[in-house]
């Protein structure tokens, strides 16, 4: 007797049967979309190096979000450009500060309805780029920055943040933010910990977008993870998660598939993946010269983030995907 031809192929044959045994479903509960809000605008401004995205007013930030929940997307990220940067970040923490001022703002707007994501650093809001303080021989002092965080935190909490997200990969931000939350009676907001933040290559857009240069000519690498390494990123997953984090990220994304893998089988809570501005340029720039199909390789290359192990994913591509997805 012959024995059965095995056709995988059959289970390939049109749509609907592709979709019912796809192994991977991304959804657009699965988005977060970043977005800048500027106090150096009158109106919206085109991003040169990242076409489609905004240094947003107050007003167009409202009517962007309203647009991003309407197609289904409801977790919004913040990142603020400050008319005014001094060595201290004092933006950062300001009761008028651009992020507090739009926390305030989105939060009147939405109450509960769209999850809000302030970014907590400092780069956005220092003289010199880095995200923390500088001692006197220009060295981030990891421990003053903490401090800073603290202060960070319990500003963007008191405007109506849902979860804050440090993103400075200083050594013990999370247990110190953790701690100052609590201690202000705000232990009800959550901490989106940038766990495993590298040093990459890719961040090149989003420092246009932010208007966020390093004085001097100097970089991260002292402080982000080396591009090189992926046992180290689990070991910072672990002190995350240990010290009070709700959620860890990874960051870039499909450049670091393996890493999101990785800390997907390693921890309980939710793991987030942020597809960073490079990744969403290089696609946007192949696009518009005709090389790829834009769309088609955004759900290719976001798929890829989810099936390696990503709960959710901060995408500039939120909007423009969420019309290809369910819920």
């Amino acid at each position: 007797m012959d024995l059965p031809v095995i056709r995988p192929r059959r289970l390939r044959r049109t749509p609907a049967l592709r979709r019912l045994v796809a192994e991977t479903t991304l959804l657009r509960r699965d988005l977060i979309a970043p977005l800048f809000v500027s106090e150096r605008v009158s109106s919206p401004v085109e991003i040169p190096s990242m076409p489609g995205q905004f240094q947003h007013t107050l007003d167009s930030l409202v009517a962007g979000v309203h647009d991003l929940a309407s197609a289904g997307v409801t977790a919004v990220t913040l990142f603020g450009v400050p008319e005014v940067r001094d060595a201290f970040g004092s933006q950062a923490s300001s009761e008028h500060g651009i992020i507090q001022v739009a926390l305030r703002r989105l939060h009147s707007e939405f109450g509960d309805a769209v999850v809000i994501i302030p970014d907590l650093c400092l780069d956005e809001f220092t003289d010199h780029g880095h995200c923390g303080l500088l001692d006197k021989n220009g060295i981030v002092d990891n421990d003053a920055t903490l401090l800073r965080y603290a202060d960070v935190a319990i500003a963007q909490a008191h405007a109506g943040a849902d979860l804050v997200a440090p993103s400075g990969m200083m050594d013990g931000q999370v247990a110190v933010i953790r701690g100052a939350l609590d201690d202000a009676g705000f232990s009800h907001v959550g901490i989106m910990a940038y766990a495993a933040k590298y040093n990459s290559a890719l961040f090149g857009p989003f420092r246009d977008a932010a208007e966020v240069s390093i004085s001097n000519g100097g970089d991260r690498r002292s402080y982000q993870q080396d591009p090189a390494n992926r046992r180290e990123s689990i070991r910072e997953v672990l002190l995350d998660v240990e010290q009070g984090a709700d959620i860890v990220m990874v960051k870039p994304a499909l450049t670091y598939l393996d890493v999101i893998a990785d800390v997907a089988t390693s921890v309980d809570v939710p793991v987030a993946a942020y597809h960073v501005s490079g990744e969403y340029a290089m696609v946007k720039a192949a696009a518009e010269r005709g090389w790829i199909d834009g769309d088609a390789v955004a759900l290719e290359q976001l798929t890829a983030v989810k099936r390696a192990g990503a709960d959710m994913i901060l995408t500039y591509f939120a909007k423009d995907i969420a019309g290809r997805l369910d819920g």
